[in-house]
Parts: C-alpha cells; structure tokens; sequence
C-alpha cells in the first residue's frame, strides 16, 4: 500500500531525550514508563515494550524518536502520550532508534 505525502507529513516525528524510565508492573505485558523531554513541547510520557534489550538506568539520557501527535493512550493508570519508534529484532524485540549524532530536543524528523 503507498500512501501520499501529505499523509506522511501529517505524522509529527520528533528526537526527544529521556529524562526518567520506571517499571511499570501494571502493563499487560512488560514495559517501561518513560517520560522523554522535547524541548520546546515539554516532557511526555510513554509507555514502551522495551524490557528485553533494556534496562532503565540505561535509558536516561538516551536520545529516542518519537510520533508526538497520536492522541494519548491509556495504559492501565498511565497515559501514554507518545509512540517511541524501534524496529524489531529477529526475536521480536524492540531496538529503538535514534540519530547518530545529537540533535537539539524537539528537532523534527522529515
């Protein structure tokens, strides 16, 4: 299926920092409660199945790209706010992007 490219920029993509990662033992299935700071649009939340790859002392700090204009989702008691983009690995576990050199937070992927 192709899609335009309007379609394709309605997607706001964004490099985002993350500033906090916690268990989050309420998830169906395992999963990280992240809040990720982008700059000028403030620090949202994510939930993220990312427990295979990742610890989270090891996400801080981290930079990751993010979808930030889905509508929140909730999760059990969290809401997530945006989508952390990976790809999957050949046992399915996430591998989260990111850019190879540091950008500002809230800089725009197009």
């Amino acid at each position: 299926m192709t899609i335009a490219r309007e379609d394709f920029e309605k997607v706001d993509i964004r490099v985002g920092v993350v500033t906090d990662a916690r268990e989050f033992p309420e998830a169906r299935r395992p999963a990280y409660r992240l809040w990720i700071d982008f700059g000028p649009l403030g620090t949202l939340r994510s939930s993220a199945q990312i427990t295979a790859r990742y610890r989270p002392e090891e996400l801080i700090g981290r930079q990751v790209v993010a979808v930030v204009n889905f509508p929140p989702r909730p999760i059990g008691p969290f809401s997530s706010q945006v989508l952390v983009l990976g790809a999957y690995d050949e046992s399915g576990a996430v591998i989260l992007l990111r850019p190879d050199t540091a950008v500002v937070r809230g800089a725009r992927i197009g």
